[in-house]
């Protein structure tokens, strides 16, 4: 579906243009277009392909999505792919925008993602001066929309993670913790996957051999990259976290596992010396001391009530009861 299809001119905005003209106006000097799809048909893609002169292997990744973020230069075109991440009923959803990037235009093709870029647009339509560096900036501005858009992500899982290590020492909560601490391993893997090649795709964009779209804009690239070396940091910290989160709740486990052996074994003392006593009474021997003493039974009781308070008493001192 085409979302928005807009030609400019030193970075003023000059119409919104039907595909159909869009050779026209990348052949004026000092014009790009700047073109929007969202879960385009193969039919829009083919369009784009023979307005655009793209290369056909590209063309096919954005068609087919489920790519893992890159770069690739193709002539003089760049083609870069980046994820989008949100999160809906507590798992994060992976979208996917696919940036083409040539001297005179930008095609970005977004695939199964709610998110838009349409503030994008308009704050690059709020600086002329910037968008007058052309393309380069517009996929700048696309990637920075990308990336800060993973910070809230980011707070979040920290956020959790913390409620949860305030919960981690409540008797009883451990295998909710468990379960609440894998499930948030899998978002902060999630967010990795999307971020650890983008950092790899940021420093081919600035510094060194920069695609000639970008040359006049590394120093933005080089923000995005210092973005996502923050991102990248904290992710790894948010993991050894978790990693070690579970060590504890484990051993946490351990604990109240032990706790409770001590407990059913100081129970089973009590009731084995009580047992003891009551099977030495119970032989039926002819010749027993206390057999015929008209107090033996009441003894007998008391003994067994006494060893077991006893008993109880020293389990209780010691911490096992």
């Amino acid at each position: 579906m085409l979302i928005n299809c807009v030609a400019y001119r030193n970075g003023q905005k000059l119409a919104d243009i039907p595909t159909e003209d869009i050779a026209q106006w990348v052949a004026q000097p000092d014009c790009f277009v700047w073109v929007a799809l969202r879960d385009a048909s193969e039919a829009e893609l083919r369009q784009m392909q023979a307005e655009f002169d793209l290369h056909p292997l590209a063309v096919e990744d954005a068609g087919h999505g489920h790519q893992r973020p890159k770069m690739e230069e193709y002539g003089d075109t760049v083609f870069v792919v980046l994820q989008l991440l949100e999160m809906h009923q507590e798992q994060v959803q992976v979208g996917e925008v696919a940036i083409f990037v040539g001297p005179n235009f930008v095609l970005s093709v977004r695939n199964g993602s709610q998110q838009h870029f349409l503030g994008v647009r308009e704050r690059c339509e709020r600086e002329p001066r910037l968008l007058g560096q052309g393309a380069g900036f517009v996929c700048y501005a696309l990637m920075d929309a990308v990336v800060d858009r993973y910070f809230p992500l980011l707070d979040a899982i920290e956020t959790e993670l913390d409620t949860i290590e305030t919960q981690i020492f409540e008797s009883g909560a451990a295998r909710w913790n468990i379960e609440r601490l894998y499930a948030l391993k899998r978002r902060a893997t999630v967010v990795r996957h999307a971020v650890a090649p983008l950092l790899e795709v940021a420093s081919k964009l600035h510094g060194g051999r920069v695609p000639a779209v970008c040359s006049s804009t590394q120093e933005y690239f080089r923000d995005v990259h210092d973005h996502l070396v923050r991102i990248n940091a904290a992710i790894e910290t948010v993991r050894d976290t978790i990693a070690t989160a579970i060590q504890v709740n484990l051993s946490m486990v351990t604990i109240e596992e032990s706790e409770t052996t001590k407990r059913l074994a100081a129970w089973a003392a009590i009731f084995a010396v009580s047992t003891a006593l009551a099977g030495i009474w119970g032989m039926n021997f002819e010749h027993m001391p206390e057999l015929k003493w008209a107090y033996g039974y009441p003894m007998a009781l008391g003994v067994i009530v006494s060893a077991a308070g006893i008993l109880y008493w020293r389990f209780k001192r010691a911490g096992w009861l």
